[in-house]
């Protein structure tokens, strides 16, 4: 009997200590990043990106990151207005979403330097529509405490899953295309600072 309430107590100790350490995580804005690519005319890709990105990781392990969808820089101006304007409708949905469950103990147990690979679902709200993707990612432990989460394998956004093919087809008409390819690859490298 004593020992049982001696391991219960060793027990609920450690994973007291565990929940400390497991603190609340913060994405470094400036060391992060999310691009994606649009292809034109069936053979002309192009990167863009987004330049303002937020989110945090709670005890729990929730994890989210929002994007700032009039944040778009696709290097040209007025892509860029005629994206937030007719294709992400920015006035209307300023912002993305991606969520996430993660286990937060083997992040904490990495040594700086050393890497994991994992698969997890996450839920992407975007234009008033959700869906579910995996994302497949490296994470590597980084000094002072924090930690990269970089797409090991692009993330493939389908356009009709967000109702953007309307917007689509305005910019292809607008840029006078043939074609926009609807399925769009996101790769990311997102840094957490604890």
């Amino acid at each position: 009997m004593r020992f049982s309430l001696i391991s219960k107590v060793l027990a609920l100790t450690t994973l007291l200590a565990s929940t400390s350490v497991l603190a609340d995580w913060e994405l470094d804005p400036a060391a992060s990043s999310l691009h994606f690519i649009s292809t034109k005319n069936a053979a002309v890709a192009e990167v863009h990106s987004f330049k303002s990105l937020s989110g945090g990781i709670n005890a729990a392990g929730s994890a989210r990151v929002k994007i700032a969808l009039a944040s778009v820089d696709t290097a040209i101006a007025i892509r860029d207005e005629r994206m937030q304007e007719f294709l992400f409708q920015t006035a209307q949905f300023p912002s993305a979403t991606i969520s996430a469950q993660v286990e937060l103990a083997p992040l904490a147990a990495l040594a700086p330097g050393q890497q994991e690979h994992f698969k997890f679902p996450i839920t992407l709200d975007l234009h008033g529509a959700s869906a579910k993707l995996m994302a497949d990612v490296t994470v590597t432990a980084l000094a002072n405490q924090r930690i990269e989460v970089r797409s090991s394998a692009p993330l493939l956004v389908n356009a009709a899953d967000f109702d953007l093919v309307q917007g689509l087809a305005k910019l292809q008409e607008l840029a006078g295309l043939k074609s926009i390819s609807t399925s769009v690859p996101v790769t990311f490298s997102l840094v957490w600072q604890r």
